[in-house]
């Protein structure tokens, strides 16, 4: 059994930002970070852009090089999983082994979510570098690929592998990609990306089977091909929190302002996570890579005792192809949006009861900035 100052689960962005913030203040405390990763924590940003494309290796994605780790007294403690998580003895077992901890920080992500259909488990995932080597490995051989979902991960991934020379199909069930949550017009812009990147778009369609030659659709279409991603979501992975009592709500762990569960001495942060954010006056889920870090640096920080709040505007960067496209939005939807051309790119604002709730962007960083802060302050769309 093993006394730690501070047991993190998870390698992610949320995990290893944990584990720096903590170690800011407090020198001394023994602090291991548990994952069921083989690879050293990396971004996963790159995985379905630079590193899928051929243009970057594992090693360019690492959060740290190995030495950091060391220097900085943090165990990277490799197991088959956590089991089962005891917070009334400040335990948990993993392998089989108990580790005792003074203050846990559940970051253990998000994982695929399934993909139910016939032959469905054909299809390769994209969420860790194991999944991007394999998927890389199969986009040298192959000739023709479908993407299902047109999330920002499905159009990143088909715009890489058009861009790797592979005719590319990205398949999803809305007309224009993520219509339901940034409207028809800037779907249909993104389309357009995706297009531009040399992927085709099929939209308005479901994949009914998956078979060793083809997709085939609910619309009777056949498309051939000889690799396949499916890009349909992930599920939080909360079970662990929820199974040792912890509270939990719509699939993520419950946490306040500050990552604080409802168990004392154990926090939450990244995508596992439903935190409320003391701007919006309110619980959010977000699944961004910049928000899991800053999440993660407030519960290792507060694991140290030292106090902060989430406050910060959830967004990220996507590119698509050769365009990168920038988004700020509370992410819980919108009653009025408007589409504002520019040359060479474009804004779209997005309003809820009067304020502005949201802005994307596409070569108009002013914009960007002015959104986050229209959105700070409550204020309506500017047009």
């Amino acid at each position: 059994m093993n006394d730690t100052e501070l047991i993190i689960i998870g390698s992610g962005p949320a995990g290893v930002s944990a584990a720096e913030a903590f170690r800011q203040h407090n020198h001394d405390g023994r602090v291991q970070i548990v994952t069921d990763d083989a690879a050293l924590p990396y971004e996963r940003p790159p995985l379905s852009k630079e590193f899928l494309r051929g243009d970057a290796e594992p090693g360019d994605a690492e959060l740290h090089p190995a030495q950091w780790f060391d220097e900085n007294n943090i165990e990277l403690v490799r197991t088959t999983g956590v089991e089962h998580i005891d917070p009334a003895r400040h335990q948990l077992t993993a392998a089989g082994i108990r580790h005792s901890y003074r203050s846990l920080v559940l970051a253990c992500g998000a994982k695929p979510s399934g993909f139910p259909v016939r032959g469905g488990e054909k299809a390769l995932q994209l969420r860790s570098m194991a999944d991007a080597q394999a998927l890389r490995k199969a986009a040298t051989k192959a000739g023709a690929a479908v993407v299902v979902g047109a999330g920002f991960i499905g159009c990143e991934a088909a715009a890489s592998l058009a861009m790797r020379g592979v005719a590319t199909t990205l398949v999803a069930p809305d007309p224009v990609p993520q219509a339901k949550r940034l409207g028809d017009e800037a779907g249909e812009r993104i389309k357009r990306l995706v297009a531009d990147a040399g992927a085709r778009y099929v939209g308005s369609a479901h994949v009914s089977e998956v078979t060793d030659e083809a997709v085939h659709l609910d619309n009777g279409t056949r498309i051939d091909c000889d690799l396949v991603l499916a890009a349909t979501g992930v599920t939080p992975q909360s079970d662990l929190a929820a199974n040792a009592g912890i509270d939990t709500r719509d699939g993520r762990i419950v946490v306040d302002a500050r990552m604080r569960t409802s168990v004392d001495n154990v926090y939450a942060a990244g995508d596992v996570a439903l935190a409320y954010n003391s701007l919006a006056d309110r619980p959010v889920a977000v699944e961004h890579w910049q928000d899991a870090m800053d999440q993660g640096a407030l519960a290792g920080a507060a694991a140290a005792g030292r106090d902060g709040e989430w406050d910060a505007i959830p967004g990220f960067w996507t590119t698509i192809g050769e365009a990168t496209l920038k988004y700020h939005a509370w992410g819980d939807g919108f009653d009025r949006a408007r589409l504002i051309e520019h040359s060479g790119g474009f804004t779209a604002w997005y309003e809820a009861r009067g304020v502005t709730v949201g802005v994307l962007t596409f070569n108009a960083d002013d914009d960007y900035d002015r959104g986050e802060k229209l959105i700070r302050d409550r204020k309506p769309i500017p047009f």
